[in-house]
């Protein structure tokens, strides 16, 4: 029998997270073994009187297939192809639903080759970091993803639904209690174990995560003011994954806003590398401020772990031109920081969350 939850999930992504008039095209990306949910959300555009573009990719990674990028000349990865690029431009909305094959796929593929592809997909997701393409992203229960959480693929099936079908306006009533306190301060200081950092909101607005860009949502976020972060902090916690790696235990310092010392315990030479990537790599695009009662532990999954109640994030890289940011990059690497032992928040110096508890 078809898993009616599946429905539900198919409503929220086209009903909620995005607006779609007659006539839109909907770029949909996905895996084969996401079909049950990438065949409701066809159905569900058909309502809407508008088109799903399918995109299929083979192993559940990028559209791009990993054997072109290991493969294709170093100029060409740059490059993305004239005819993705007039499907990005013509497009209304995207709805990209992630269920890899493996998630460790793209770990071979050399550094630079990913460096390069991400800088040739830069002018194609400009439209959604400006807010002029509507997007969201989820992610559909396969055993991959039930492997990195430690968790058959039926158990993360319910926690996947559990953290997706909640009561999204009164989840966003009370986060936007939190994020308006916070638009009406100027500094964020954040605490914890080897952690004391800085960073200014003066003239930022956040957003509220309730249904929309990512799914499941349950955070608020913001961009910084981009020279403002000073002080360290250490992901001790959790791990931080990018480009299929994992580095345990980062340390990053900043001055000025920059990143001037960085460590972890793995793939040190990794982490370097990536914040050597271009000139804002080593400055902040988010912080963001977990919120989701349905997500209490570790995932291996940031899509997830970034909105665990009770935990912040920081992006190195591109920052959001929506809410102000300004920094520039072709990375935006989210790493989280559990507060719920030892931590707090502080706004302008008042204490708003302790041990993941908010005191306000």
């Amino acid at each position: 029998m078809p898993d009616p939850r599946v429905e539900e999930y198919a409503e929220i992504l086209v009903d909620r997270c995005l607006t779609i008039e007659p006539g839109h095209q909907v770029i949909v990306s996905g895996s084969p073994l996401a079909a049950p949910l990438l065949k409701e959300i066809a159905r569900q555009i058909a309502r809407k009187d508008a088109y799903p573009l399918l995109r299929l990719s083979i192993d559940g990674g990028p559209l791009t297939p990993l054997e072109w990028s290991t493969e294709a000349p170093l100029e060409r990865l740059a490059t993305p192809a004239p005819v993705t690029v007039h499907e990005w431009e013509q497009a209304d909305a995207l709805i990209a639903v992630d269920a890899p094959r493996n998630v460790r796929d793209r770990s071979a593929l050399a550094q630079e080759r990913q460096a390069l592809l991400q800088a040739g997909s830069r002018p194609l997701i400009g439209r959604m970091l400006e807010g002029t393409l509507q997007w969201t992203g989820c992610q559909f229960p396969c055993p991959a993803l039930a492997q990195e959480a430690g968790m058959s693929t039926e158990e993360f099936e319910d926690f996947l639904y559990g953290a997706v079908l909640l009561d999204w306006e009164a989840e966003r009533e009370r986060m936007q209690r939190y994020c308006d306190r916070f638009d009406a301060a100027d500094e964020v200081r954040i605490v914890g174990a080897d952690t004391d950092i800085r960073l200014s909101l003066a003239g930022r607005s956040g957003k509220v995560d309730a249904y929309g860009a990512n799914v499941p949502g349950g955070e608020f976020f913001f961009s910084p003011v981009e020279d403002s972060a000073e002080g360290v902090i250490r992901f001790s916690e959790f791990a931080g994954s990018w480009g299929g790696r994992d580095m345990d235990d980062i340390r990053l310092r900043f001055e000025g806003g920059r990143v001037v010392e960085a460590s972890s315990r793995t793939n040190e030479d990794f982490l370097l590398k990536t914040l050597d990537t271009d000139d804002g790599a080593r400055r902040l695009g988010e912080l963001g401020i977990g919120c989701n009662p349905g997500i209490t532990r570790y995932m291996k999954n940031t899509l997830f772990d970034e909105k665990i109640d009770g935990t912040i994030h920081l992006a190195l890289g591109n920052g959001f031109p929506f809410i102000g940011g300004t920094n520039e990059s072709t990375i935006h690497w989210d790493i989280v920081k559990d507060l719920r032992e030892g931590g707090r928040i502080e706004l302008d110096g008042e204490v708003v969350q302790e041990n993941g508890a908010w005191t306000i």
